[in-house]
């Protein structure tokens, strides 16, 4: 399969159909936590529309080769960020993809691990999913038979540096905003 190139607005869109399948759901939860860096983005949008405290915990695994997209070890951030005293019981974990399935499938014991507070139960929810993914989400908007490498709009922020920005053209506009 191509690649896949996702503009802005379809970023967004699928952020809105994402938060639109949670809730048809009819599954009440009190948590959300994102991936960051991927995750951020939808956590954030997320947590505005659901009125939810966010959660953030840093992962990495895309470290090497070219345009980083090589998988090595994963790496967890010693903290998990919040602003609430305790986290909720009732957990939405949050990413834009999954891939191998690895950071999703890792990242759940890593929760029940860390919390001082006691889980009820945690679901996860991607844009996108892969069927080549060991773990299966519970909610996606996208199911990607093949593996793409997916091509996100911020992407070319990756190749970019702040001598670049000289001026609001170098940025080259948000056309579909």
């Amino acid at each position: 399969m191509p690649d896949l190139y996702v503009s802005w607005s379809d970023y967004y869109q699928k952020i809105e159909q994402l938060a639109a399948q949670i809730y048809q759901s009819g599954w009440e939860f009190n948590q959300i936590i994102c991936l960051a860096r991927g995750g951020l983005r939808v956590g954030d949008i997320l947590s505005r529309i659901y009125k939810q405290s966010l959660a953030i915990l840093a992962t990495s695994s895309y470290s090497s080769g070219p345009g980083k997209q090589e998988r090595g070890q994963l790496i967890f951030s010693r903290h998990l960020t919040m602003t609430s005293e305790n986290l909720g019981s009732r957990i939405l974990l949050v990413d834009d993809l999954v891939d191998s399935g690895i950071t999703l499938q890792q990242t759940i014991p890593w929760i029940k691990e860390y919390s001082d507070s006691p889980i009820e139960e945690i679901r996860t929810a991607v844009i996108w999913y892969k069927a080549c993914s060991v773990i299966k989400p519970d909610y996606y908007v996208d199911y990607l038979p093949d593996n793409p490498w997916i091509h996100q709009p911020f992407e070319r922020y990756e190749s970019m540096n702040p001598a670049e920005l000289g001026g609001a053209s170098a940025l080259g506009g948000f056309p579909d905003l």
